[in-house]
């Protein structure tokens, strides 16, 4: 299938434009099966800014899923395959492409995924793409292949978002890719800036700055580069989450006191209290149907997870073992709950399974989780260093993305892009 990407879906137009890459991404660990399978250099694939064998290798290891085999040669998607001689080399899986430069400058970049044990073709892809996009595709045929071979949607080409502080009057709101390539600066500021969170459509990023020496809850349209203050209540703007709809903010505010959560139009307008206890209520997320809300409270003496109605009401406890249980989060598919637990001395990702209430520490020195788009891996600060990790959600898999160049934190996975 042939078709023109449209750029308005991956572009930040009006913010600054990309750098090279200040994280480094170190894997540890795989998964209990690897997927062995052969990615041959593509063919022509020189004429491109981005090697695209490259990125699809990468992207396959860094997954911890495949075993990815070096084909040694260049293979078209247009080759003879003898597929029982990459079926006696373990491969179960064969990658080939090509990439055309077209008269326009642009790049048509043309994959195959073959099956060697059934001697059949899997899936195929031809998209034309500008220099500024190789990567990008690259990143599409993996998440084409780790779909098709794993029944699961890859999240390869997604973005991430964190808080890069790079100095003690230097605070930058920064996107990338899911590899921390291709980094570019959303926001900027001389205070501090926490809590960035994705819309739904991929397009905006909600954050905190105290630019206005207190906490101010922001909208950043990352393709306009326009920005809309969303909530600037009395006292503290904190913790914004958007619905799964993209129409609704809920938000942390001590207008009337102490810290309750309330839930705002995306526009700023129709602000409303939906919490209401004594205690200290904060970090809310939705559910993925959009019909709960997940927070934290210190209603029952320490910080525990409870759960509400996303119009308010009562609230049920979710979080029982451990007296200091914070930053829930929710998978995409709604079943399974990422927090961080203080225990046994240390901060520590956990993640239970909702329908059993069945728990698992994912990694020991943790905050700030989020989930990757396919619910597959969860991206967390390292407590005390100035770096990101990744986990795989049965804790096999594991990714340390660090950099030389400030103290990044406060990761916030981007959604899949329509």
């Amino acid at each position: 299938m042939k078709k023109n990407i449209p750029l308005f879906l991956f572009g930040l137009s009006l913010i600054a434009g990309a750098t090279h890459a200040q994280v480094r991404v170190e894997i540890q660990g795989v998964s209990s099966t690897q997927i062995p399978i052969a990615v041959a250099a593509f063919a022509d694939e020189g004429v491109a800014p981005a090697q695209m064998s490259a990125v699809i290798k990468a992207d396959l290891e860094r997954s911890g899923v495949f075993k990815v085999i070096d084909a040694g040669t260049a293979l078209s998607d247009t080759s003879a395959i003898d597929f029982a001689q990459w079926k006696s080399r373990g491969a179960d899986a064969l990658v080939v492409g090509s990439v055309v430069r077209a008269a326009d400058g642009r790049f048509e970049v043309r994959y195959k995924l073959l099956d060697t044990i059934k001697s059949s073709q899997l899936s195929a892809l031809s998209n034309t793409v500008t220099g500024k996009y190789a990567r990008l595709q690259g990143h599409r045929i993996a998440d084409d292949i780790y779909e098709k071979l794993t029944g699961t949607r890859g999240a390869f080409s997604t973005r991430i978002a964190y808080v890069n502080k790079v100095s003690n009057s230097d605070y930058r709101l920064e996107v990338a890719d899911a590899d921390g390539e291709g980094m570019q600066v959303a926001a900027r500021g001389k205070e501090p800036i926490i809590s960035p969170a994705w819309s739904p459509d991929g397009g905006k990023v909600a954050y905190v700055s105290f630019e206005q020496r207190k906490p101010v809850v922001y909208v950043q349209n990352l393709v306009t580069g326009e920005r809309k203050v969303i909530s600037n209540e009395k006292g503290s703007n904190s913790a914004p989450a958007w619905s799964p709809d993209g129409a609704r903010l809920a938000v942390t505010l001590s207008k009337d006191g102490h810290s309750q959560i309330y839930g705002v139009n995306a526009d700023g307008s129709g602000l409303r209290r939906l919490s209401n206890s004594n205690g200290i209520d904060t970090e809310p997320q939705f559910s993925a149907d959009g019909q709960s809300i997940y927070f934290l409270s210190d209603r029952s003496g320490g910080p525990q997870i409870y759960k509400m109605s996303a119009s308010g009401g009562n609230a049920t406890r979710v979080t029982f073992n451990g007296s200091y249980n914070v930053s829930p989060r929710i998978s995409s598919d709604g079943k399974t709950l990422a927090w961080i637990s203080q225990r046994d001395g240390a901060y520590s990702l956990y993640a239970m399974d909702l329908a059993s209430g069945q728990e698992q520490r994912l990694a020991v020195g943790a905050t700030e989780p989020s989930f990757s788009p396919n619910g597959k891996y969860i991206m967390y600060a390292t407590a005390g260093r100035s770096g990101l990790a990744v986990v795989s959600v049965d804790g096999r898999v594991k990714q340390r993305l660090t950099t030389n160049a400030g103290n990044i934190r406060a990761p916030s996975w981007g959604p899949f892009m329509k």
